[in-house]
């Protein structure tokens, strides 16, 4: 028997699990997020996801769970940069602003850490951790539009200060690579990952991502 936990607070990362019909455990985790001096953002989108899947696992491991199952952690961390520049989480209101209109101008690129951490019943453990990168084109919204949607709330909460899916503010106008990567969770990564830990999705991709962002699914 296999148990599925997943390593995140994320709404949208557990609506993905529901939808790709994955009985898992929520099991957030705590880890400290600092970027290390000069850190270039594809690595620390591959340390902070493999970073929270073994904290996870120490964590379970520390409640006493016993290992009469397989147990697979899944974690996942999102890392928006522009130019090498970190965009994380906008620190208020203003910083929100700040970021829309610089990532206005230019390409940005979307980083998706995942990885997988399976505990065997014999107490064997194994890691894969991989990044998912996507270059963004935002299109050319207006200052009032940048107003109004800081105003709601939504990107104080989320790197690079917006949600591709926000359905009245619509930040992005090109993708190129992964839709359901910028939304957080790389599908088509983790079904690849989750496949070589035994774990098979048979649920379709493409319909899934598109559901979510007017854009085409890469897996088409």
């Amino acid at each position: 028997m296999i148990e599925i936990i997943l390593a995140s607070a994320s709404p949208r990362r557990q609506q993905f699990f529901k939808e790709l019909g994955l009985d898992c455990t929520i099991c957030a985790a705590d880890i400290d997020e600092t970027p290390q001096p000069d850190e270039d953002p594809i690595a620390l989108a591959h340390r902070l996801a493999h970073a929270k899947a073994q904290a996870v696992g120490g964590r379970v491991a520390s409640n006493g769970r016993t290992q009469i199952r397989t147990q697979i952690i899944v974690a996942a961390d999102t890392v928006v940069a522009q130019d090498r520049e970190l965009l994380g989480k906008p620190l208020d209101a203003a910083d929100a602003v700040r970021m829309l209109r610089q990532l206005r101008t230019g390409v940005h690129q979307v980083h998706s850490g995942l990885s997988v951490w399976q505990r065997a019943a014999s107490g064997e453990t194994r890691q894969e951790t991989i990044v998912n990168s996507t270059d963004v084109v935002m299109r050319p919204y207006s200052d009032a539009e940048i107003a109004a949607y800081v105003a709601t709330g939504d990107p104080l909460d989320k790197a690079g200060a917006y949600a591709i899916q926000h359905p009245s503010f619509a930040p992005v106008q090109q993708i190129s690579g992964c839709i359901s990567g910028v939304m957080g969770l790389p599908l088509a990564d983790l079904r690849d990952l989750l496949a070589r830990f035994g774990v098979q999705i048979s649920t379709p991709l493409p319909p899934l991502c598109q559901f979510h962002a007017a854009f085409a699914c890469c897996q088409i």
